[in-house]
């Protein structure tokens, strides 16, 4: 099986290593009640793939700095190893790392993250960290159209020299290409001292935290750069048309990381995994697919187009086709499922199980070679194997108050358009004729009929239109 994740944990280096977390803003630009932070990217507020990451990382501290949606932010995120400070009013970026400074020790590194920045990578952080040992790092990349970042300005020998915002910049260092992602590995025995030199007198009024690079280099503190793997690893979200553009490029990273791991997409572009999906040898995937949660899709697994599937695991050489949605179900091998099937929790199928159109299963067990090929309800229920469900077939499983329990053992027959009134029992071989209502155990071996008399009317006349 290969898993779409990163497990495990990173070793850092000796030097401790603690980290803030920037997730104070408010992203006016969204245009929405939910904090900016806690828009979602593959189905996960974009602050807790910052957070999964550095967990990835062993750090010494974790310190997240919130301020808009408060306790919303802190509910959300919150967990046993995260240390809180609120940055309110919200004065910058300077000013929010000030504002953990009291949950911040004096020793080995401090990281600076920002929660509106998810996807970059643990070996990205890692490769800064050590570019920093010896003084500041700074995160940097290269853009073809750099507007609306700060640029690194460097001198003559291409040593850094300092940070500019655009909205500070001149005309020639506007065309600089290497720009800030703001994120930095800095000396903690220096960032009160840094923080408590900065100045708002900018065009923002803000204190930036980028204007330590300036007095790293003033006091002879070397300055590093490192940059990720992608330029995707540091696009930040400040809009819902960013959010959109970085699930595309999350999405699509996830894809091609599936295609070099065997699985044969329709189209790359057009899959959403918003969780963990583990796959075998020979997988198949149809566009429009969904996988939330975790999600196992065993050897020469073929999956239709527009399937939802959550918390499922699925057989080898099993074959969904189109529009199945299913929920928390477990799949035997060889099955034939859909198309518009549907599995709620519970449902457990065996091997060449068949789950046809319009069928529904609920917290139900189904044997080896069952069928329910047509427009059935099976709740609550334990099927045999080699068992055949008619058309329009239901377990009436709710009296009102209570569930029920159906149970159909081996070899049964079951006609079509047959309602079991649970709890009841239906023996092995037996076989219902379409139309029973069952209400009591059917035996087995035995043809169990439950119809009103069949009559016929002479002279009926089949009524007609009314004219208007």
């Amino acid at each position: 099986m290969v898993a779409f994740v990163i497990s495990g944990v990173q070793k850092m280096a000796e030097t401790p290593v603690q980290v803030v977390i920037l997730a104070a803003g408010q992203g006016k630009r969204m245009h929405s009640n939910l904090p900016k932070v806690l828009h979602p990217v593959a189905g996960k507020a974009l602050a807790q793939h910052v957070i999964d990451t550095v967990r990835k990382l062993a750090v010494d501290k974790l310190v997240v700095i919130y301020g808009h949606g408060g306790e919303v932010v802190r509910s959300t995120l919150n967990s046993d190893d995260i240390l809180w400070a609120k940055q309110e009013p919200q004065l910058g970026t300077g000013h929010a790392v000030a504002q953990g400074l009291p949950l911040i020790s004096s020793e080995g590194q401090t990281l600076v993250l920002y929660g509106d920045v998810p996807l970059t990578k643990a070996s990205t952080l890692k490769r800064l960290l050590r570019a920093g040992r010896d003084g500041l790092a700074v995160l940097t990349v290269n853009l073809a159209n750099p507007h609306g970042y700060g640029r690194i300005v460097r001198d003559k020998a291409g040593k850094v020299e300092r940070i500019v915002e655009e909205k500070d910049a001149n005309p020639e260092e506007k065309h600089i290409q290497e720009v800030n992602t703001g994120i930095m590995a800095i000396p903690s025995t220096r960032l009160a001292d840094w923080l408590g030199k900065l100045s708002n007198t900018n065009a923002q009024g803000e204190y930036y935290l980028t204007d330590i690079v300036a007095l790293a280099v003033a006091e002879g503190v070397p300055v590093h750069t490192a940059q990720p793997d992608g330029e995707w690893e540091v696009l930040g979200v400040n809009s819902k048309v960013q959010l959109a553009e970085l699930e595309r490029a999350h999405q699509r990273n996830i894809a091609d990381a599936m295609l070099l791991g065997g699985v044969r997409l329709a189209d790359p572009a057009r899959i959403d995994v918003r969780g963990e999906l583990t796959y075998g040898r020979d997988v198949f995937i149809d566009v429009g697919c969904v996988f939330e949660g975790k999600v196992e899709l065993a050897d020469a697994v073929e999956v239709g187009p527009y399937c939802v599937l959550k918390n499922v695991n699925v057989g080898a050489g099993t074959r969904i086709a189109a529009f199945c949605h299913f929920e928390e179900a477990v799949i035997g091998p060889d099955g034939v499922l859909g198309p518009y099937a549907r599995l709620r929790p519970g449902a457990e199928l065996g091997p060449e199980v068949h789950i046809g159109n319009f069928v529904e299963v609920k917290k139900s067990k189904i044997g080896a070679q069952s069928k329910a090929n047509h427009l059935a309800y099976i709740g609550d229920a334990e099927i045999g194997q080699r068992v055949n469900v008619g058309a329009g077939t239901i377990t009436c499983n709710y009296d009102g108050a209570n569930k029920h329990k159906t149970i159909i053992e081996d070899d049964v027959f079951i006609g079509s358009d047959t309602q079991l009134v649970a709890p009841v029992t239906v023996g092995r071989g037996a076989t219902l004729g379409a139309g029973t209502t069952l209400t009591k155990n059917a035996p087995p071996d035995t043809l169990t009929v439950s119809r009103a008399k069949q009559i016929s009317l002479a002279g009926w006349v089949r009524p007609v239109k009314a004219k208007k």
